[in-house]
């Protein structure tokens, strides 16, 4: 895998950790960290050894704190240059959201405007007690753009993005979790455990099938109708070795050992 600057990745046995890593900025994304996700992510959606990818941020501090405003002078002062950056960003949620394997955002701290976005492109949210969200652009006289405000929306429903757009506020894990914006509030000293004791029980699950859930699920938010080409893929499951392994193990009451073919 490439070198990157701003996200680190590792790697143990098939589950990755995608760190977003400016922890002294609270790991605030500026465009390099957008163009370095996106490129992160396009790596381990072609790798087929990957079966769970955890999202967090460095530091304990912060999951993101969102954008650097600091570079908004040179990089997004004017609509030209916003569009650009938006369609960065957009590249970067799109990797997340699209790619195949079953990602989890741990988040700890700060998880606030693109930080947020982020977690919400991710398929599961696992967060601290102590976290606290929020998408305070109308602070800044900004908007979200239709690509960004779609990761939201996939997550909660309209009238509480509306609340979290409008108000500005920042809140807190329960709240989060109360609006469905996150699947677990977990102590701060156990949420890594937490998280990483999931994505070790998606990992042992039959890869193939996680993923075509995950395809799925997505294609099912689409009100087109589906084509008899999709319905047919969805039993194609049958016609696997997992399936036969999976099978087997169950009758014998043993643990599956999927590969993942």
């Amino acid at each position: 895998m490439a070198s990157f600057d701003h996200i680190l990745v590792s790697s143990d046995d098939n589950i990755s950790t995608v760190t977003l890593n400016r922890p002294g900025n609270l790991n605030a994304l500026n465009r390099l960290a957008w163009e370095e996700l996106a490129g992160v992510f396009t790596e381990l959606n072609d790798l087929g050894s990957v079966r769970c990818i955890i999202v967090r941020g460095a530091g304990g501090k912060a999951f993101s704190a969102g954008a650097d405003i600091s570079e908004f002078s040179d990089e997004r002062s004017n609509v030209v240059q916003a569009t650009a950056y938006g369609g960065i960003v957009e590249t970067a949620i799109n990797t997340i959201v699209e790619g195949p394997h079953p990602t989890i955002a741990l988040v700890e701290g700060a998880c606030v405007g693109g930080g947020l976005e982020i977690a919400c492109a991710c398929d599961i949210r696992i967060c601290s007690e102590s976290s606290r969200f929020g998408i305070p652009v109308s602070r800044l006289g900004l908007t979200m753009a239709y690509p960004e405000l779609q990761a939201l929306l996939s997550v909660v429903a309209s009238p509480v993005a509306k609340e979290i757009l409008f108000s500005g506020e920042l809140f807190g894990a329960q709240r989060a979790a109360a609006v469905g914006l996150v699947n677990r509030v977990v102590a701060d000293d156990l949420v890594q455990q937490e998280a990483y004791a999931l994505a070790t029980r998606v990992a042992k699950g039959a890869p193939l099938v996680n993923r075509w859930h995950k395809k799925f699920i997505r294609r099912l938010a689409d009100s087109k109708p589906l084509t008899n080409e999709e319905v047919r893929e969805s039993y194609e499951a049958f016609g696997t070795k997992d399936f036969r392994r999976g099978y087997r193990a169950f009758l014998g009451k043993t643990d599956p050992d999927f590969k993942g073919d």
